[in-house]
């Protein structure tokens, strides 16, 4: 029986490096997108209609996950949770509406998309979940004050959930990537990157598929034995 996973933010640079290697390693995958149509429509061709089914939802809004669960009949044996916004701003300048979608995206959809598919993977007593956190999660950013409270507030979930399911077979571990090169860091300046490249112990930003293959690690049989763990993809950055 073929293997199925659930890729929250597919269309984004991480979650297709992420989609390219489970389709490799023999997965049928949910993808998961909100805006990008044209990104996952081009991910859906590459990897082959047979292989993937495509669902679509903004899960910074409330209610959002009811079309994800809605939209998978069967068990889902691994979700990897991807979302990807950010905001970079002082705290005293967040509106209430962008304090409430980072929220609901990155803890409350989190929440509620493992709560909705969980009891399936109890049923089966197997199941892997990864939760693509931040290295702001682990030790806070400045003008990143509200992406850093959601994204440490993943990392406590997955050390909770973790210890909850260890007994029905379920893992769940976090990945903490440092600085990626993908659009969400397209916002700084030629000279900003260089500065932060030169803050890093390896000198340079990580690639996507580095994030990917870190996440196929986690879901093999070579981590059997990890649970409740944030592995973190910084370059020595932290």
């Amino acid at each position: 029986m073929k293997k199925t996973a659930l890729i929250i933010g597919a269309s984004g640079d991480i979650g297709k490096a992420i989609a390219m290697n489970l389709s490799k390693e023999g997965y049928y995958t949910y993808l998961h997108y909100n805006r990008d149509h044209q990104a996952i429509h081009d991910l859906q061709k590459n990897l082959g209609t047979e292989n993937t089914e495509v669902l679509q939802a903004d899960l910074s809004q409330p209610g959002s996950v009811e079309i994800l669960a809605n939209g998978i009949a069967g068990a889902v044996d691994t979700i990897v949770y991807n979302a990807g916004a950010s905001y970079y701003g002082l705290m005293t300048d967040i509106n209430e509406e962008t304090k409430n979608r980072m929220i609901q995206l990155n803890i409350t959809s989190l929440y509620s998309t493992i709560q909705s598919f969980l009891p399936r993977m109890i049923k089966s007593r197997s199941g892997n979940i990864v939760v693509i956190s931040s290295i702001w999660g682990q030790v806070g950013a400045s003008c990143e004050v509200l992406y850093s409270m959601t994204k440490g507030a993943q990392i406590s979930f997955v050390k909770a959930l973790a210890k909850e399911v260890a007994p029905s077979g379920i893992r769940v571990n976090a990945i903490a990537p440092g600085a990626v090169n993908t659009k969400m860091l397209h916002h700084f300046s030629e000279d900003d990157m260089l500065q932060i490249c030169e803050e890093i112990p390896m000198g340079r930003l990580a690639n996507p598929q580095e994030i990917a293959d870190s996440v196929s690690f986690l879901i093999s049989n070579k981590s059997s034995y990890t649970t409740g763990q944030t592995l973190g993809i910084n370059g020595g950055w932290n």
